[in-house]
C-alpha cells in the first residue's frame, strides 16, 4: 500500500480503536492509533493519509486537537467521530476544517467510504504540499541578492530599473537574474511570477 493509505486513529476508547484498526486494516489500510491527542502530537511524522479524531477525549479534546494541527500547519485532513449528543461539537469541527464527521453508531461501509474518498482528496493535498516546499527549498537556495534580483523581476522591473534601484551594474543584475532561473528551474520571468505567486497563496 502506498503512504497516502495510512489512516491515524485518535480515540481515548481502546475497545473503539481496536475495532476501527481491525475495521481499516481488514479493508487494506496501514492504521496508526493513539490514545490522545498529545500522543498524537508527539508521534505524528508529518506521514500522508487522514485522521479520525473523537471529539471527546480525557485531556485535550479533539476541537483542540484540531486547533493546535493548525497552528503547527499539519495539514492532516481530519474526519471527526462524535458520540450522541456531541453534535454541536462537530460543527465546530467542521468549522476548524474537518472533512466530514460520523456519529456514533455509524455504518462500518459509511466510514470506509469516507476514508476511501478523503484520502483520494489528501494525495492531491499532500502532492500539491510537497510542490510547494520544493518551490521555497529552492527561493531560500537564493543568496541574499539573488532574492532581492527575483522579487524586483517579479515585480515587473527591467533590468535597468534592477540595477538603478540596487546600485549595481545592468551585467551584473543579467548574471544575478540568469542565476535565479537557474535556481528556480524556470526559463521564462512569467514562470518565475507564477512559482512565487503559488508561495503567497
Amino acid at each position: 500500500m502506498a503512504a497516502i493509505d495510512t489512516v491515524f486513529v485518535v480515540d481515548d476508547d481502546q475497545d473503539f480503536r481496536d475495532s476501527l484498526i481491525w475495521l481499516l486494516e481488514g479493508a487494506g489500510y496501514a492504521v496508526k492509533d493513539y490514545s490522545s491527542a498529545e500522543d498524537f502530537l508527539v508521534g505524528y511524522q508529518g506521514v500522508p493519509g487522514c485522521l479520525l479524531l473523537d471529539v471527546r477525549m480525557a485531556g485535550m479534546s479533539g476541537l483542540a486537537l484540531q486547533q493546535e494541527m493548525v497552528k503547527r500547519n499539519v495539514r492532516l485532513p481530519v474526519i471527526v467521530i462524535t458520540g450522541h449528543g456531541d453534535v454541536a461539537m462537530a460543527v465546530q469541527a467542521m468549522k476548524n476544517n474537518a472533512v466530514d464527521f460520523l456519529e456514533k453508531p455509524f455504518d462500518n461501509d459509511v466510514l470506509l467510504q469516507l476514508v476511501a474518498s478523503t484520502l483520494a482528496s489528501a494525495a492531491e493535498v499532500f502532492a500539491n504540499q510537497a510542490r510547494l516546499s520544493e518551490i521555497e527549498a529552492r527561493w531560500q537556495a537564493l543568496s541574499k541578492r539573488e532574492s532581492e534580483v527575483a522579487n524586483l523581476v517579479v515585480a515587473g522591473q527591467s533590468n535597468k530599473e534592477v540595477a538603478e534601484k540596487l546600485s549595481i551594474s545592468i551585467k551584473t543584475v543579467e548574471i544575478h537574474r540568469s542565476r535565479v532561473m537557474q535556481k528556480m528551474q524556470v526559463r521564462k520571468v512569467a514562470e518565475l511570477v507564477s512559482l512565487r505567486g503559488e508561495l503567497e497563496n
